[in-house]
């Protein structure tokens, strides 16, 4: 149970030990009733946590996980007066017997200057723990419940990143890019060119740090491989040239840069609120697709060949030659039967026992069309290790976002285009 009795007069005095007054704190914070002196206890509990070291900060976080739960007796009263009545006033009843205490208490330790950074890292923090330790889930849920209402699309702010954004912030690009890693500063200046845009979601409540950004690429046609987009031209003067030419918009990379904002999903307003400043800014832009990593497509046919009634399982000893997409002799052959399994990867349908790849579904879940699927559009070793360097098109056309985004959340239907069914036939 919470004990209701502390107030901040109950600190004086002789200092438990640190993990102890920590526990304090966050109890007296839960009691407290006037804004301002949560907020001194807010800050408080937040240098007292920033004093412990990482065993009893997970002691803390356990503390939070198990202790501050809803009270057994009024959840039990408030369900049996909704099904005896049924009525909205007894739904609202329930709903407020069943809203842990803990969420009140990271709502105020969210008061506290630098609270939102703290509580992000927090669930960071545990991220790894979930799978040991079970109870944790409920810290977990309750941050990311408060966090999608924190960081809802209305509080963030869309900046476009250059050249003369601040070092701090060009330092984060290089750090939180996931996808295609930066190589220094040479490398972020070309990305940032005439022919590029960056642009990233800022919050509030974390001045300078960059919560998801995408990396754009101006381009003539639709991109079908990196090299092109990552090349270390720069000349400025070609590149707004190249930049007034294009007809496309490729989104090759995107990065989320909080792990503790995991689940939160702001990447499909970053994309489309992108869309429209592109389209102001440049009104020829007639395409607006990305190039997309495959993540999950070499461990699920790693699945698939194991089998050795597949009538493919002879690519595996092919596969695991070392260099072989630097061959054309040796990588040609493999060429049809790796595009028609790729293309059977991602346009099966999601099902519990069968996950579609994280990518495919973010974009396919958003409203774009499977449009290309590309052979060896990346051969950096690490694409080759998670897809065999295929990447992929989504196509975001503006008329049938809506209809491609309601088909696949209602049947789960992948909407693609007829290059890719005729993929799926093989070669004629």
């Amino acid at each position: 149970m919470i004990p209701n009795d502390l107030t901040s007069s109950g600190l004086s005095g002789a200092k438990p030990a640190s993990l102890e007054r920590a526990e304090l704190l966050a109890a007296t914070l839960l009691s407290e009733r006037g804004e301002a002196s949560g907020a001194l206890v807010a800050r408080q509990l937040h240098d007292a946590l920033g004093a412990l070291d990482a065993s009893d900060r997970h002691r803390f976080r356990r503390y939070l996980a198990t202790e501050f739960q809803p009270d057994k007796a009024a959840l039990r009263a408030a369900a049996e007066r909704y099904l005896a009545e049924g009525t909205a006033e007894a739904a609202a009843v329930l709903a407020q017997a069943a809203d842990p205490p803990r969420q009140e208490l990271l709502r105020r330790m969210n008061m506290a200057p630098g609270g939102t950074g703290a509580l992000i890292a927090m669930r960071s923090e545990i991220s790894s723990c979930l799978r040991d330790e079970p109870e944790l889930k409920l810290l977990d849920a309750d941050l990311k419940h408060l966090f999608a209402s924190w960081f809802n699309c209305g509080f963030l702010e869309l900046r476009r990143i250059d050249w003369q954004s601040p070092a701090a912030v060009l330092e984060k690009l290089i750090a939180y890019e996931a996808v295609h890693a930066i190589k220094g500063w040479d490398d972020l200046r070309r990305r940032l060119l005439p022919d590029r845009r960056c642009f990233a979601f800022f919050h509030p409540a974390l001045p300078g740090e960059p919560l998801i950004f995408v990396e754009v690429a101006l381009v003539e046609g639709l991109a079908t491989a990196m090299p092109p987009l990552l090349s270390q031209d720069t000349d400025e003067a070609a590149a707004g040239a190249r930049a007034a030419r294009a007809d496309t918009a490729i989104f090759y990379s995107i990065s989320n840069c909080q792990d503790g904002l995991r689940g939160v999903s702001f990447g499909n307003f970053l994309i489309k609120q992108v869309v429209e400043e592109l389209h102001a800014e440049f009104p020829q832009l007639k395409r607006f697709s990305t190039l997309s990593p495959v993540p999950g497509f070499r461990r699920w046919l790693a699945q698939q060949l194991a089998e050795e009634s597949n009538p493919d399982a002879g690519l595996l000893p092919k596969l695991a030659r070392d260099g072989w997409w630097h061959d054309p002799e040796q990588s040609e052959p493999l060429r049809a039967s790796l595009m028609r399994l790729s293309a059977a990867y991602l346009t099966r349908r999601p099902s519990p026992g069968n996950r579609i790849d994280p990518v495919a579904h973010f974009h396919l879940g958003n409203g774009a069309r499977l449009e290309r699927i590309n052979w060896l559009g990346n051969t950096e070793l690490p694409a080759i290790q998670e897809s065999f360097g295929i990447m992929v098109n989504y196509l975001y056309d503006h008329d049938s976002i809506e209809n491609n985004h309601e088909a696949f959340v209602r049947d789960g239907a992948i909407v693609r285009s007829p290059d890719v069914d005729a993929l799926m036939q093989g070669p004629a």
